[in-house]
């Protein structure tokens, strides 16, 4: 392993990272990319059994690695977090929003049942997650992650719904941003274009096109930058990150 190798592992060594949508896609790539690189791990995930798996598979070998099954749709189950945290870690260093979901549908026809789901987990969930966790960030000066989306840029039919609630948690962070950074905390948001996920291949099936994945953003793409942002030094700041398939399909 060479000097830089060994600098970037130290980086993240036992610094504390709660990852929402751990259990798949590109949140359980973070979650093993921060893994190599030595960070302790509070994985959430609606699915136990996703979870399961990440621990089983993937991160085995790393710091501390503890799994929280929580709906981010159940507002109470969000508020027992923070003291899940603070019984668990000595700190919190890292909050990564990798969750959320999506239906579409055309204006006519989305319903505000799904719209309502999707404000929950993709806007409602991240922001009341930051709120109660922001004394543990800001003790450690740490650095929140939004997972955003391309769709911000550029809706698509069938989109309204989600692209909304993807414009508001744009607003979150671009606003916390502001607010947070005379404490040290440093807040990203990724923009990623369709990536090889069990979400995204719903939406080529539900688009009627064929999945091939191998000509989309792969997780660990969004993961490697990830962690190459949060082991800047911290006379440095990445706010916005766009990234898209090389190759168009």
């Amino acid at each position: 392993m060479n000097q830089q190798s060994m600098d970037n592992k130290s980086a993240l060594n036992n610094k504390v990272a709660l990852i929402t949508g751990a259990g798949s896609g590109i949140g359980r790539a973070i979650a093993l990319r921060l893994a190599e690189l030595s960070a302790d791990l509070c994985l959430l995930d609606s699915v136990p059994e996703k979870l399961d798996k990440v621990k089983r598979n993937g991160v085995q070998g790393s710091g501390i690695v503890d799994l929280m099954p929580i709906d981010l749709e159940d507002i109470n189950q969000i508020r027992t977090i923070r003291d899940y945290i603070e019984q668990t870690f000595p700190s919190l260093d890292i909050l990564v929003h990798s969750a959320g979901i999506i239906f579409q549908d055309s204006i006519e026809s989305a319903t505000l049942d799904d719209f309502n789901r999707q404000i929950a987990v993709n806007m409602v969930a991240p922001y009341t997650l930051t709120q109660d966790l922001l004394p543990l960030l800001r003790a450690s000066k740490g650095q929140i992650v939004f997972i955003n989306s391309s769709v911000v840029g550029n809706p698509g039919k069938g989109t309204i719904q989600y692209a909304a609630t993807k414009h508001a948690l744009k607003g979150i962070a671009d606003g916390l941003r502001s607010e947070l950074n005379q404490d040290g905390i440093r807040v990203l948001s990724i923009y990623p274009g369709r990536t090889a996920t069990p979400m995204q291949e719903r939406i080529f099936r539900a688009e009627g096109r064929e999945y091939h994945p191998e000509y989309l953003l792969q997780p660990e793409d969004i993961a490697e930058i990830v962690a190459d942002a949060l082991m800047l030094p911290r006379t440095a700041e990445v706010t916005d990150i766009q990234i898209r398939p090389s190759i168009k399909h």
